[in-house]
């Protein structure tokens, strides 16, 4: 079942989605060649805490860290560690808050340093096909409008969207209703209608869709080796359109 939040709901909602806003902010300043995945986590988890909230990630179904950071081929769900971040790496930095009992959730790629013209397009096009997406989140739309703007934005550019994973709802729980594909026709699944709070987020790849997941038992990757983008925004449907919650 699809929640509705009511308008206090709603300012909770935000209130933790704006310290998501700030840590991604944050994460944008201290991801740098030479740091450690852990480190940079590790600086997030105190960020986060400074900011009276609390990882909405850690532990979560077992998941042993704060913030998922993912490198180049890993697609989402990538595990801290002692890997050092270098020149050239897409770094995807994804961040869950609980503040107040609600919660926020939103993630981008930061590019370190140097890269080609191509990936800059692959990770320019991932965060255009995210507000394609957010520009079709109105009451009266479907649930696949946006999902249609996701793939159509992401594919006219010559990428592809991971059809394996995709956005869903948040707010009161980190996972709710319902999910929302990254792919599919217009004018299908629910409607979608004022009071509705969802955590929207393409994955796009430089080769083919397919994904596996590592012996970890939670990095994603691309099977074919490419590397892949990935951005994602909390977002409110108002009577006015979207609101988008995690954004400074």
């Amino acid at each position: 079942m699809i929640i509705i939040k009511t308008d206090e709901e709603i300012e909770g909602i935000r209130k933790a989605s704006r310290i998501v806003a700030e840590v991604l902010q944050f994460a944008r300043e201290i991801v740098v060649p030479g740091i450690t995945t852990r480190e940079v986590d590790e600086k997030i988890r105190e960020f986060i805490e400074s900011k009276g909230g609390r990882p909405a990630f850690l532990g979560y179904r077992g998941f042993p860290a704060s913030s998922c950071i993912s490198l180049n081929d890993e697609v989402v769900h990538g595990i801290p560690g002692s890997r050092r971040i270098k020149e050239g790496d897409l770094v995807k930095v994804d961040v869950g808050v609980v503040y107040n009992g609600y919660i926020g959730d939103a993630a981008i790629t930061i590019v370190v340093g140097e890269v080609s013209p191509s990936v800059k397009k692959l990770v320019e096009t991932t965060e255009k096909a995210l507000y394609r997406g957010i520009e079709k989140a109105v009451p009266g739309n479907r649930l696949s409008d946006i999902s249609h703007a996701i793939q159509k934005t992401a594919e006219e550019a010559g990428f592809s969207v991971v059809r394996d994973l995709g956005g869903h709802g948040v707010g009161l729980k980190l996972h709710e209703e319902p999910f929302v594909p990254n792919y599919g026709p217009p004018g299908r699944g629910p409607l979608l209608k004022r009071g509705m709070t969802l955590a929207l987020e393409p994955m796009v790849n430089m080769g083919r869709p397919h994904v596996k997941t590592k012996k970890d038992g939670w990095t994603v990757v691309t099977k074919d080796g490419s590397l892949s983008a990935h951005f994602e925004h909390t977002i409110a449907i108002l009577d006015n359109g979207p609101e988008i919650l995690t954004k400074i």
